[in-house]
């Protein structure tokens, strides 16, 4: 080619795409070779279970974690979560990349009670609302819990 570049390359050297043949179909799916931002911070993708105090389960994912939390806890989001009272953070995972994510949240999904269970006690053991002190103020070692005036 003339303009340097080799047979099916792309021009756009940060192009990186695949193609899948389906059925004589192509189609083209564009690979980041960063990662992407948001707010001047890399995009972070949580894949969470919340409980209630009788053992309902629910597992979601989100993009903020702590927004979405705070909404669960305070019975923002009508449906099964607030039906069943699940408001209580039992587990998460992190991700870079939203489609492993959600790969991972509709695995989870298809799991057996049981499995989910023995994934959430490796991790949490006590069943501890791994939120339960989030947006409070933290207080260090010698520090008043007394407002001063």
């Amino acid at each position: 080619m003339s303009d340097g570049r080799s047979k099916g390359e792309s021009k756009d050297r940060e192009d990186v795409s695949c193609a899948m043949p389906m059925q004589g179909v192509s189609t083209r799916t564009s690979v980041l070779l960063f990662p992407a931002m948001r707010e001047g911070r890399f995009y972070k993708f949580w894949v969470y279970i919340i409980a209630s105090r009788t053992g309902t389960l629910y597992i979601g994912m989100t993009g903020f974690i702590d927004t979405r939390i705070f909404q669960h806890k305070s019975g923002e989001i009508d449906g099964f979560t607030k039906k069943y009272k699940c408001n209580r953070l039992v587990y998460y995972e992190q991700y870079d990349d939203v489609y492993v994510a959600k790969r991972r949240e509709r695995q989870l999904k298809g799991w057996r009670r049981e499995k989910k269970i023995a994934l959430i006690e490796k991790m949490n053991p006590r069943w501890e609302d791994l939120a339960e002190n989030w947006g409070r103020e933290l207080l260090f070692r010698g520090q008043s819990m007394k407002k001063k005036a």
